[in-house]
């Protein structure tokens, strides 16, 4: 039941700031988002990694004539994506809530309905379920970036991302559908159970099939080359706080997908179609990498550094190894942690030099110490400097890759010291050199401060103690890939 309040938590208050008067709301909607923070920070502390299965679970058959239960759990792969996700919607929601919207309390449900229906898809533990949570997602960011976006192209943006993501949608649903009576042989009923189908073996050619209808629906939302088309004129087109937690914890639903339900479901497809994805994921490293050090949008260099973090994450988990997949969920929440501050202060930076192109910006940091040292805290972090987390992720990812396909790890050596290079000139270009033309430079108000700093805390916290993921998620990271593991050998 504790996994049901944190889950629905978010748009019950949503619902209720709507309701409020416009000068209550959206404080309202702040409070509710901390306290889905506080719940999870208690998931955490109460979590038991000394065991692979799944804790605090909630099952409860939903719709039994189509086999489908309510089923909830948490474990060493989604217990600290819970906590990433709750941080970033507080954090999103608080910063929101220094800035002046239009229709101001219906902004906040939908952020908030957003959150609920990420924290649905991690927990959930029946295939139909993660469906339908998946497919929620795209609701409340279509609204969000469609009524609430800036530029000319916004709806443009709105409509390619609903096409790529709906399609994407559409193909898990069918795909779905597909393993649920498929699986189904011998007089068996039809149930839509993780834990059941990883029981029911599909035969090869099937699996083969149905692996190409969700990597093509994850591989959409991480976004992965060359499946990205929605992402430029969609990042152009969002409200800093949305990007922030769209690009922080959105992206990670599609690879937190493949280690909960395409490896263990599928494992001769996975093994069958290694090659394929790493190829993909290293193109993502190579053409994120390009991309984000040839434009001069500073929302699009984030952007496309995400594009090259994620394929490292994909290149972690089809690795096939425990040492890739252990990095990669580390990679993941890690990514999570230092995307959503640097949307944050990219807000900010923008907010003074009047422009998103690096050329107007400049000198920053001439009046800004504070902004400045968090800055280059993310962006060191973000590049994966020797003594942040993020090193720790990409080392494991690599030696994994390693130990894999050593060609396709030599080559995506080359991603680390493209990171290295766009971000260190995406922070001198803005924070130093001559002073941009309209440049205004000032310090941190004390409501951005209140923000960003606990934010860079839990970075340099995980920069010192990156073992606390990697301890309690081992177990259940371990056990998530075996069977495909177990074929590849």
């Amino acid at each position: 039941m504790p996994l049901s309040i944190l889950i629905w938590l978010p748009v019950v208050v949503g619902l209720v700031a709507a309701l409020l008067p416009r000068s209550i709301g959206p404080r309202f909607a702040a409070l509710g988002s901390l306290a889905a923070l506080g719940i999870a920070i208690g998931l955490i502390a109460d979590y038991d990694g000394a065991t692979a299965g799944l804790q605090h679970v909630t099952d409860q058959m939903w719709i039994k004539q189509l086999g489908i239960h309510y089923k909830l759990g948490v474990d060493g792969l989604n217990v600290f994506l819970i906590g990433l996700t709750t941080l970033g919607f507080a954090a999103a929601t608080v910063a929101a809530n220094f800035r002046e919207w239009e229709r101001p309390r219906l902004f906040y449900f939908h952020l908030l309905l957003g959150e609920t229906a990420v924290l649905g898809a991690f927990m959930a533990q029946d295939l139909a379920l993660f469906v339908m949570f998946f497919d929620l997602m795209l609701i409340p960011f279509y609204f969000l970036t469609g009524q609430w976006g800036q530029g000319e192209r916004r709806v443009q943006a709105t409509t390619k991302l609903v096409i790529y993501t709906f399609v994407g949608s559409l193909l898990m649903l069918a795909g779905a559908v597909a393993t649920g009576v498929l699986s189904a042989s011998d007089g068996q009923s039809i149930s839509f159970a993780l834990s059941d189908l990883r029981e029911r073996t599909l035969g090869d050619g099937t699996q083969q099939w149905i692996f190409l209808l969700f990597a093509a629906a994850f591989l959409v939302k991480m976004p992965a080359f060359p499946l990205h088309g929605w992402m430029p004129d969609g990042y152009r087109a969002m409200p800093i706080e949305v990007l922030a937690v769209f690009s922080g914890v959105l992206s990670k639903v599609g690879a937190y997908g493949f280690l909960r339900i395409v490896l263990p479901t599928f494992p001769d497809a996975s093994a069958h179609f290694q090659d394929l994805l790493l190829i993909i994921a290293l193109a993502s490293i190579l053409y994120g990498s390009v991309m984000a050090f040839s434009t001069t949008n500073l929302r699009l260099v984030a952007g496309y550094s995400s594009v090259a973090q994620l394929g490292f994450v994909t290149l972690g988990i089809f690795a096939l190894n425990d040492q890739g997949a252990q990095g990669a969920v580390l990679q993941m929440v890690n990514h999570g942690l230092v995307v959503i501050p640097l949307f944050l202060i990219i807000g900010l930076l923008v907010r003074r030099a009047g422009s998103e192109d690096l050329r107007d910006m400049g000198g920053l940091a001439f009046r800004a110490p504070v902004l400045a040292t968090l800055f280059v805290i993310v962006a060191l972090a973000t590049l994966a400097m020797p003594g942040s987390s993020n090193f720790v992720g990409e080392f494991m990812i690599l030696l994994g890759v390693f130990q894999s396909k050593l060609v396709i790890a030599c080559i995506a050596f080359t991603g680390v010291a493209f990171a290295a290079v766009y971000m260190l000139r995406a922070y001198i270009r803005s924070m130093h050199n001559r002073v941009g033309p309209n440049v205004q430079s000032r310090e941190l108000s004390v409501g951005d401060a209140v923000v960003l700093v606990p934010l860079v805390a839990v970075i340099l916290f995980f920069a010192v103690y990156p073992q606390l993921a990697l301890h309690r998620g081992e177990k259940s990271v371990v056990a998530s890939i075996q069977p495909a593991v177990e074929v590849a050998k």
